[in-house]
């Protein structure tokens, strides 16, 4: 079974846990920075907001049954449809694009690769 890792992400009161590939939480977790940095530069009126990463952990356990754990890869695909739908006229949003479908896409190869050794 392969080594994952979690991140914990907050957006206002509510928290979000994230399961990735420990190879990989460490770049979802810099992105999560990086994304939260450069948004406040979009323009356009239909920015998602974002959570901020609060934590990353090897284990978890959830005790409040209306938490749940997302894949990364879920996680990731949600977040690219939301940038995806951004109209951005003033800020280069290809760059973040670009840099979440990368990670998408490492992801997504990581899981095939897993797919085929179970």
């Amino acid at each position: 079974m392969p080594k994952m890792r979690y991140l914990v992400f907050q957006q206002e009161s509510r928290l979000e846990f994230v399961e990735m590939p420990a190879d990989y939480a460490y770049q979802l977790s810099a992105l999560n920075l990086r994304l939260n940095k450069e948004i406040s530069k979009l323009t356009a009126a239909n920015v998602p907001k974002l959570p901020v990463a609060v934590a990353e952990c090897d284990q978890l356990e959830l005790l409040r049954e209306e938490d749940q754990i997302v894949s990364g890869i879920a996680y990731l695909n949600q977040l690219e449809k939301s940038f995806a739908a951004i109209q951005e006229k003033e800020y280069p949003l290809i760059s973040l694009l670009t840099e979440i479908r990368a990670l998408e896409a490492q992801l997504e190869q990581w899981y095939e690769e897993e797919a085929l050794l179970s």
